[in-house]
């Protein structure tokens, strides 16, 4: 039943972003709430509204994958953003274990890579390894999870110079991995903790979107190298689902100590 609530919820959420002027439907006069109204939305995917608000209530199980892609179009869904609505509507499956020890080999080039900040971290955002530099750069924010570092850590906000930007993709990744692990205990666990400790949190979590980042930029403000930026990459491990190595490459110009 969780499953499908999480689909109703995510639909609502898509729905209210679509504006009923850029979809073509003759005017409707006014509306009390944002978005396209169940019946309109029902009509641009091509199936009945009947339909459509069993899905929307959690009434409605396994809709095919041509329903799914139907509405994804009529939401006007990224690829990231069908990929989730796909992923919820599946029955819950097994999630891939996370609690093998690191590979000896992925240690040692943490190790080796002596120019840029580097960790091996869980889709959870759990750091499983970090090397001097991350240390040094992030220091106790690094922590043994980033997010709930992100989340809880009074220092985080003032770290972080785009810290809106790096909470709000934080918590659409979260709301993928969701997504795809529906049944996993940790990731529950995780979710539970920093929608109850964390209004700012909570309320990223309400907006419903998700996101999945394999690059992008950093900007932090380092206590003794002052405004630092970084290019990150999340370098994904072949058969290690849940892991990534992301690395985080100074800007030119930028100057880190040799550790």
């Amino acid at each position: 039943m969780a499953v499908r609530e999480d689909l109703a919820e995510f639909l609502k959420s898509r729905r209210a972003r679509v504006d009923p002027r850029d979809t073509g439907l003759p005017p409707s006069g006014p509306r009390k709430v944002p978005g396209l109204r169940r019946a309109e939305l029902a009509h641009l995917a091509g199936i009945s509204a009947e339909y459509y608000q069993r899905l929307e209530q959690g009434r409605a199980a396994n809709p095919s994958a041509d329903v799914l892609d139907s509405l994804a179009a009529a939401l006007r869904l990224n690829p990231v953003e069908t990929e989730h609505l796909h992923a919820l509507a599946r029955p819950p499956r097994r999630s891939e274990t996370t609690s093998a020890a690191p590979r000896p080999e992925l240690l040692r080039m943490l190790d080796l890579i002596d120019k840029a900040p580097a960790a091996l971290i869980t889709d959870l955002f759990d750091v499983l390894a970090a090397n001097p530099l991350a240390h040094y750069v992030f220091g106790d924010l690094i922590g043994d999870n980033m997010a709930r570092s992100l989340f809880f850590a009074p220092a985080a906000r003032a770290f972080y110079l785009d810290w809106d930007d790096v909470a709000a993709a934080t918590v659409a990744q979260l709301r993928r991995v969701a997504g795809r692990y529906p049944d996993d205990p940790a990731t529950t666990a995780l979710i539970d903790e920093l929608a109850t400790g964390s209004p700012a949190f909570a309320a990223l979590w309400r907006a419903g979107d998700v996101e999945h980042r394999t690059h992008g930029g950093k900007r932090v403000r380092h206590p003794h190298s002052g405004d630092l930026t970084f290019a990150y990459e999340n370098l994904e491990l072949p058969g290690d689902p849940r892991r990534r190595i992301v690395t985080f490459t100074p800007a030119p110009h930028t100057t880190l100590p040799v550790l």
